[in-house]
């Protein structure tokens, strides 16, 4: 399994409303391909500007296969829906390490 960890920074005011548009848009989409598995939004009790997606992806092939092309119209039209700006303020890869059960 995969992780794909995105951190954002939206005006505390504009959390919620960019976390809805983001299980609109993007978790409507993403769904759609395969080796998707899950999507997890985080948000802090100490930091109300900051949102934390983590997608889990079966393979990192099946992430990476979706086009580029398709990521671009995604996120434009998320954008549009959005109406006002953001930020991302980290992004990372993870591969999920598990030991063997004794």
């Amino acid at each position: 399994m995969v992780i794909e960890l995105l951190k954002f920074k939206v005006s505390q005011e504009l959390r919620e409303i960019f976390i809805q548009k983001d299980e609109e848009i993007w978790t409507t989409e993403l769904c759609k391909y395969p080796g998707f598995l899950s999507k997890e939004v985080w948000i802090s009790p100490h930091d109300l500007t900051e949102v934390v997606i983590v997608v889990h992806w079966q393979s990192r092939e099946q992430w990476k296969a979706i086009p580029e092309q398709e990521i671009k119209a995604i996120t434009q039209k998320f954008d549009e829906s959005l109406g006002f700006g953001y930020e991302m303020s980290e992004f990372g890869e993870y591969q999920v390490r598990k030991f063997p059960q004794k």
